[in-house]
């Protein structure tokens, strides 16, 4: 009975440490490097600037990235941001370099743009590629 007892306890150790194995492996820690190119623009709004604005040029990044070719995502909702006077952020992933280039001068750029930096104090941005 003994020797039963022994294969019964080396069983379930080897199946306890194949199930341990096979987590460590199934939950390894997986991440991609794309080569897309996200911009991160962090706001500080005017003293003045009124929450209906302030949404209202949010809201518009959505808009303005539907009209512009080679723009993947954006993010309007941040979720912490600094220093403190900077309120909120968005970002926007773009395909490639070209299609980041291709922004800056594009037409519904240029117009969102107007409403935004009437109300915007100061805002700080970084583009990131791999």
């Amino acid at each position: 009975m003994k020797r039963v007892s022994v294969w019964k306890a080396t069983a379930l150790l080897l199946g306890a440490l194949g199930l341990f194995g096979a987590g460590l492996a199934v939950g390894a820690n997986k991440f991609g490097t794309p080569s897309s190119i996200l911009h991160v623009v962090t706001i500080h709004w005017k003293a003045d600037a009124t929450d209906a604005q302030k949404q209202e040029a949010l809201q518009g990044v959505k808009k303005m990235a539907g009209e512009i070719p080679g723009i993947k995502n954006v993010w309007i909702k941040a979720t912490k941001v600094q220093p403190r006077e900077y309120t909120d952020a968005f970002a926007i992933e773009f395909e490639d370099k070209a299609a980041a280039d291709r922004y800056v001068d594009h037409p519904a750029h240029r117009a969102w743009e107007k409403g935004y930096l009437a109300i915007r104090e100061e805002s700080r941005s970084h583009q990131i590629t791999n």
